[in-house]
């Protein structure tokens, strides 16, 4: 057994799911900045080069969610529930997988254009990441409880700004004499559905958190 592995086997469960926890809302954290990278640049060369770090940043994201099963397959005792940290796994590599598909759909479709919708899901997702961010890491000890709600309440309501930007950019997408040609109303829809999901998946994340908070209330 190497020594890192050694050290994992010996630490605190609660601080080993902790550690793992937090690389992986950093990670994903990490991601969403330079998700917001992707889509401002107009440079093409420089988007594809943006797109293939971002492609590279989620499949250490697999590995790490990888890691956090495993743990949890090896670990008798767990600080959460079973199913609620399987959760949480999913949940945070799920939201990667959403940005990096639509990061893939504007090389994909040789999207060169940063329209205003496109920034503000960007701006949208990196706020919710980063509420996901420090909900997570309070998790742990639920003195917390109250910081915890608020950052449910947050992402609630960015989620709901979300909405608002999506069905506005779907109804000028159709809107009659929009200029855009079917193929090109149907690339954007591709993208800002990408993006609806993600933001889907972080509320969904916040349904986990504050499960985990009553159960252990």
């Amino acid at each position: 057994m190497k020594g890192d592995k050694i050290v994992k086997f010996f630490m605190p469960k609660e601080e080993r799911f902790r550690e793992l926890f937090e690389r992986d809302t950093n990670h994903l954290l990490r991601a969403a900045k330079l998700f917001v990278q992707v889509v401002q640049t107009t440079d093409f060369a420089e988007r594809k080069k943006r797109v293939e770090e971002l492609r590279t940043i989620e499949h250490e994201g697999d590995l790490l969610t990888k890691e956090i099963f495993e743990a949890l397959n090896s670990t008798f005792i767990t600080p959460l529930d079973r199913e609620d940290i399987r959760s949480i796994a999913t949940d945070l590599d799920d939201i990667l997988d959403y940005m990096e598909g639509v990061a893939q759909y504007l090389i994909l479709f040789e999207i060169k254009d940063s329209p205003e919708p496109l920034r503000k899901f960007a701006e949208i997702i990196v706020s919710m990441v980063e509420e996901i961010h420090k909900a997570t890491g309070w998790v742990w000890d639920l003195s917390n409880e109250k910081q915890i709600y608020e950052s449910i309440v947050r992402i609630s309501a960015l989620e709901n700004e979300a909405d608002a930007v999506y069905f506005g950019v779907i109804a000028d997408l159709f809107k009659e004499g929009s200029g855009k040609t079917p193929v090109e109303i149907l690339k954007w829809k591709e993208i800002y559905q990408g993006l609806e999901d993600a933001c889907d998946e972080c509320k969904e994340f916040t349904h986990v958190l504050g499960n985990v908070v009553i159960k252990n209330a």
